[in-house]
């Protein structure tokens, strides 16, 4: 059995452009870490690190987490709130990484 893959468009700030190629958006096909799963955020941003591996370091710490002063939604959700890096990416899912805004 294959392992499922989707089409998974980032879309960056301006900000994270130069390190994207001066894109602020890269599609990638992400795929799924077994059979039958599905493809998550963390595999997406697996395959990021191959293509753009500047990027992915500004997004991701030392240890693989987002870093605390990015927010990334998928599909318009925020992405700490469906599972973080274990989220299930739908068919063409589209992932928008922000810096984080705080509260006041």
């Amino acid at each position: 059995m294959a392992r499922p893959v989707t089409l998974v468009r980032f879309v960056l700030p301006s900000a994270l452009g130069p390190w994207a190629g001066d894109m602020v958006e890269v599609r990638l096909f992400a795929v799924a870490d077994r059979d039958g799963g599905h493809p998550t955020l963390g595999a997406a941003l697996d395959r990021l690190r191959r293509t753009h591996p500047s990027l992915e370091r500004r997004i991701r710490d030392d240890r693989g987490d987002v870093r605390r002063h990015i927010s990334v939604f998928v599909c318009g959700e925020n992405a700490r709130d469906l599972g973080g890096l274990d989220c299930a990416l739908p068919p063409a899912a589209e992932i928008y990484v922000l810096p984080a805004l705080s509260r006041i």
